[in-house]
């Protein structure tokens, strides 16, 4: 300090440095505070692609059940039509 205080020297010089030293550090904690924000948005984003492709496979499974099953009765469908127009004309 250029002029005398009625603090002690020391505790002033102290006070200077910690100051001076949180300045000093005030850079390389924002650089830190943003990788960690940068490291949630992408973990973030990765888990949201993870989601939505499992719900994309669920969706594909159950469009999968209903077509093989639309399959399936088809045949059993057009036989009881089949039938039906048989019976109705009395050629049996």
């Amino acid at each position: 300090m250029a002029f005398p205080t009625a603090v002690n020297s020391q505790i002033t010089d102290s006070v200077s440095q910690v100051n001076t030293k949180v300045l000093g550090d005030a850079p390389a904690i924002a650089m830190g505070n943003l990788f960690v924000a940068t490291g949630q948005a992408l973990s973030n984003a990765a888990h949201n692609a993870t989601n939505n492709q499992n719900q994309s496979y669920v969706t594909m499974q159950a469009s999968t059940a209903q077509a093989v099953s639309t399959l399936l009765t088809l045949d059993t469908a057009s036989t009881g039509v089949a039938t039906r127009e048989i019976l109705a004309t009395g050629l049996v």
